[in-house]
C-alpha cells in the first residue's frame, strides 16, 4: 500500500522510519513546510518530497497518510487528506477544538474512509497486557487507577499544552480499560513555566460504582515517569510504560510478570495499514480521539470554574450529546 507523511518533524521523522520498515506498506513520499527538513526525510527512504500537501494527496498511488503536523493545523491536513479520499492517520489530539475533531468524524464516515487516532498508549504491549490481567479479574474488581506522565518541557516546539500533549493518553487509556465514560471531573490546570501553555495538570475521574481515576501530567518534575498503577480488591498492578515492565501486588507479595519489549509506533502503524488494507475499523478510532478530545475540554472547564463537572453535561454542552449514547459508543 502507497502512504505518505505530512510532517516530518520530531515525531514524523519516527513515523517514515517505521512506515519504510513495514512490509504491508511502502512509503512513496514526505511532506513538510521546511523544504530541507522534507528533502533529507525523504533521501533517506528513497521517497519524493514536497512542501505542499495538496501535491502530495493529488498522487494516485498513495491510498493513505499519516498526519504529524502542529497540533493547530492537524484537523486542516486531515481534511485534506480526507476530502482527497484518502485513509487517515492523525497524530493526537487529533484537532484545536472539539468541533474540528467532529467534522474529521463526518467527513471519513460520509466518505467511508478509516480514520485513526495516534492514541499510542493503546499499543503498548505492557498496557495491552494489563488490560487482559484486569479483564480475567486477576487483581478482583477495580477501585482506584493512577497515571502520572512527568518529564521536563519537551525539547521540540509546541503549540498545546500538557493536557492534550500528555494527560491526554490517561484520560483515553481509563476509559478503555474500565469501557465506560467517567461521570465527573475534577482538575486543577496551571501554567506554571510560561503564561501560553498549561504544564501541570491533575485531573480525577469518577467512574460508575464509585471507581476513580487520579491523572497526575507535568512538565516541570527534571525526570521522565510515564507509569500506571491499578488497585483493585484483591491486589494491584504497575505498569512502567517506558520499560513495559508489570508487577503484580498480592497477599503473597509482588512478583514481575514476564513480556517482551515491542515499540508501540510500529505496532500502532502496522494496525493502521492492516486496518486499511482489510478494511476494517481500527482499535483508536476518530470517534474515541474525539472523546479523549472533550475529556480533556472538560478538564479545562472544571479547573477554570475551581469546581467538579458532570462529564454528559459537558458533552451536551459541546454538542456531543447525541454522540455517546452509551458507555464505549459514541
Amino acid at each position: 500500500m502507497g502512504v505518505g507523511v505530512i510532517g516530518v518533524g520530531f515525531w514524523g521523522r519516527n513515523h517514515a522510519r517505521v512506515l519504510n520498515e513495514l512490509d504491508e506498506a511502502e512509503l512513496l513520499a514526505v511532506c513538510d513546510v521546511d523544504r530541507r527538513r522534507a528533502e533529507e526525510v525523504a533521501r533517506a527512504y528513497g521517497a519524493d518530497a514536497y512542501t505542499d500537501s495538496s501535491e502530495l494527496l493529488r498522487r494516485e498511488d498513495i491510498e493513505a497518510v499519516t498526519i504529524c503536523t502542529w497540533s493547530t493545523v492537524l484537523a486542516s491536513e486531515a481534511e485534506k487528506a480526507l476530502r482527497a479520499g484518502k485513509h487517515v492517520f492523525v497524530e493526537k489530539p487529533m484537532a484545536d477544538g472539539v468541533q474540528k475533531a467532529k467534522r474529521l468524524v463526518e467527513l471519513a464516515e460520509e466518505a467511508d474512509l478509516i480514520l485513526a487516532v495516534g492514541l499510542i498508549t493503546r499499543f503498548n504491549p505492557g498496557f495491552v497486557r494489563v488490560k487482559e490481567l484486569v479483564g480475567e479479574g486477576r487483581i478482583g474488581d477495580v477501585l482506584t487507577l493512577m497515571a502520572e506522565r512527568i518529564s521536563r518541557w519537551p525539547r521540540r516546539p509546541w503549540d498545546v499544552g500538557v493536557v492534550k500533549d500528555l494527560a491526554i493518553h490517561d484520560l483515553d487509556a481509563m476509559v478503555d480499560l474500565l469501557g465506560e465514560l467517567p461521570e465527573t471531573i475534577y482538575a486543577r490546570v496551571n501554567k506554571v513555566m510560561r503564561p501560553d501553555l498549561d504544564d501541570r495538570a491533575t485531573i480525577v475521574l469518577v467512574f460508575p460504582g464509585s471507581r476513580v481515576g487520579l491523572i497526575e501530567a507535568n512538565w516541570l518534575t527534571p525526570y521522565k515517569i510515564r507509569r500506571l498503577r491499578i488497585v483493585g480488591t484483591e491486589g494491584s498492578l504497575n505498569l512502567d510504560y517506558l520499560s513495559q515492565r508489570i508487577s503484580l501486588e498480592g497477599g503473597g507479595g509482588e512478583s514481575l510478570l514476564p513480556g517482551e519489549w515491542r515499540e508501540p509506533l510500529l505496532l500502532e502503524l502496522q494496525h493502521f495499514v492492516r486496518c486499511v488494507l482489510d478494511g476494517r475499523e481500527p482499535l483508536v478510532t476518530g470517534r474515541d480521539g474525539l472523546l479523549a478530545l472533550a475529556l480533556c475540554e472538560a478538564a479545562f472547564i472544571s479547573s477554570s470554574r475551581g469546581s467538579p463537572v458532570q462529564v454528559r453535561d459537558v458533552l451536551r454542552g459541546l454538542g456531543l450529546g447525541n454522540e455517546f449514547s452509551a458507555p464505549g459508543e459514541m
